[in-house]
């Protein structure tokens, strides 16, 4: 019996052996990342000595900000940003480590709040319309929370803006090289797990999900550092605020937007948000979670509430 423990043992060793030779391997002949300029020309703003990738439409009335989710780029707003854009100044900012924004650290909550504050002095963008998709409402509300005087409005569009649960600390461990990285260069690179994310965010109305289009999502993933970015977000979960948070916001002009066949965060947390940010809730029915590239001119609409006709 000894002896056979022994063989299992050694097969054992000789099994992750291989398959952290395979995975280093793997590492050293696939991509490594590129420069993000390489990929986005620009443009970009230097906040707090990191370069932010933007985008911008419009050059007069009021100015609106807009702040993309997990994963997104500023490229998102491409069909919403010309339509407000007829009225307003509209710039739509990179969140690191998404997008094509310098990969620099930490990507914390506190610091999304001040990447965005030091994007708005660098571009001289005065009391402006925030409006933050996803993961991006809860960097639009602690802005608000900070300063509330500085702000015209904020719009939360599928975005409840609340803290989720941490990420055990044994599933952010297994975030080890080389398997980590080689894990992360396949499934960025595989056009199905684009394909069926894509789907699933865009709802019952999404457009037909062709290479250009995935090459819209993946391309991002290519930039270098974004692996390791994710790794150091890992541990820190969804990052936002809890309900008496919200409450607590004041003095600002809300509206809570959301998408009705929103499957990624329910209309029902949606309008949890809302009841506590004392906003109106505004559904968009032909929408899901990405509801600026489904219903731009109902997205469009919902910011006007907030940000007016110029």
């Amino acid at each position: 019996m000894r002896r056979w423990a022994k063989r299992i043992g050694l097969a054992l060793l000789v099994f992750v052996a291989v398959v952290t030779a395979a995975a280093a391997i793997y590492d050293g002949v696939s991509a490594g990342g590129v420069s993000a300029r390489t990929l986005y020309a620009g443009p970009y703003a230097q906040v707090d000595g990191r370069a932010l990738a933007y985008r911008h439409w419009g050059t007069r009335g009021s100015p609106i900000v807009l702040i993309g989710g997990f994963l997104e780029a500023s490229d998102v707003w491409r069909e919403v940003g010309p339509l407000l854009g007829r009225t307003h100044r509209v710039y739509a900012v990179d969140l690191p480590p998404f997008g094509y924004s310098e990969r620099k650290g930490p990507f914390t909550l506190d610091t999304w709040i001040a990447e965005v504050e030091g994007f708005e002095r660098a571009l001289r963008i005065a009391r402006p319309t925030l409006v933050g998709h996803s993961l991006g409402a809860a960097v639009i509300v602690g802005e608000a929370l900070r300063r509330p005087q500085m702000l015209r409005g904020i719009v939360l569009l599928d975005g409840d803006a609340l803290r989720g649960s941490a990420v055990p600390g044994w599933v952010a461990s297994l975030a080890v090289d080389p398997y980590f990285t080689a894990v992360y260069r396949v499934l960025t690179g595989w056009d199905w797990i684009f394909r069926k994310g894509l789907k699933d965010a865009y709802g019952p109305n999404a457009p037909a999900l062709t290479s250009a289009e995935l090459d819209r999502w993946e391309r991002p993933f290519r930039v270098a550092g974004t692996a390791d970015a994710f790794k150091q977000m890992l541990p820190l979960g969804i990052q936002g605020y809890t309900l008496a948070d919200l409450r607590r916001a004041r003095g600002v002009r809300i509206v809570v937007a959301w998408g009705a066949h929103d499957t990624a965060d329910s209309v029902s947390a949606g309008r949890t948000s809302a009841v506590a940010l004392r906003a109106p809730f505004v559904v968009l029915p032909r929408a899901a979670h990405l509801s600026m590239l489904v219903d731009p001119r109902g997205v469009a609409r919902a910011v006007e509430r907030v940000a007016g006709q110029g």
